[in-house]
């Protein structure tokens, strides 16, 4: 069974046929929402809103530890991340659906292992490919089933939020090599390594990053909404793809 963990602009998935909502508990406290347990094309799936069923939590108050947990705990063997990012690279245009292949870590302050307290050995992991491999090219597959095209690799810069950068900010993610920018991409990405779950993200490029194109004297809220909510038909189709396969 593969996980839907979905960001800005997917509180909901409409293809899911719900069976139950599931409310749990973990060791790290509750995760953001219920956990919404149905089929898509009869093929068992699960969804996470990751900020809550109303949009309410917001990128650094994530605990991202109790959703991953409560994924596990319910045994899937990966997750598909859906996250809103906006576009460094300059022919990232708003509506790009994008796979990235590496990250990088801006966060900070954030409860990001499950390996720490008095009692827990130190623990490492390999974390040189952040993404799996596997489940990353099952998503390119169902794109390429469905028609919907996607950029195949690309760096995640994660950024603390929840205010968006400034446009010095974005000059300086694109020196070290950053193609997006987005809140959420860590510590999520890591605590699903520490799980043992493979994890994959779907990019969604919702505006230009500040300074750039349209975004060069100001990011406009309001368009991002309009790009989201017509970009989600796209990652609906390639999810539900990628389940009923």
């Amino acid at each position: 069974m593969l996980a839907i963990l979905g960001g800005s602009g997917l509180t909901q998935f409409a293809e899911l046929e719900v069976t139950r909502r599931k409310p749990v508990d973990t060791p790290y406290g509750a995760p953001s929402d219920a956990l919404t347990i149905g089929t898509i094309g009869g093929a068992p799936a699960l969804f996470l809103a990751r900020h809550g069923r109303g949009h309410s939590i917001a990128p650094h108050e994530v605990n991202y530890r109790a959703n991953v947990w409560a994924l596990r705990q319910e045994g899937v063997e990966g997750i598909v991340a859906v996250a809103a990012v906006g576009g460094i690279r300059r022919d990232l245009a708003p509506g790009e659906l994008l796979l990235p292949d590496q990250i990088i870590d801006y966060t900070w302050g954030r409860r990001s292992t499950f390996f720490e307290g008095a009692d827990t050995p130190v623990t490492h992991i390999d974390f040189t490919e952040p993404y799996s491999a596997a489940l990353r090219r099952r998503i390119l597959a169902a794109a390429a089933a469905c028609g919907e095209p996607v950029v195949d690799g690309g760096v995640y810069a994660a950024t603390q939020g929840p205010r968006l950068e400034s446009a010095a900010e974005i000059d300086r993610l694109e020196r070290d090599g950053a193609d997006v920018v987005g809140m959420t991409g860590m510590p999520e990405a890591a605590l699903a390594r520490e799980a043992g779950l493979d994890y994959a993200a779907i990019a969604v490029v919702a505006n230009h990053a500040a300074g750039r194109g349209e975004s060069a004297g100001a990011v406009s809220l309001e368009r991002i909404a309009a790009v989201l909510e017509q970009a989600m038909h796209r990652v609906r189709r390639i999810i539900s793809t990628i389940v009923a396969r």
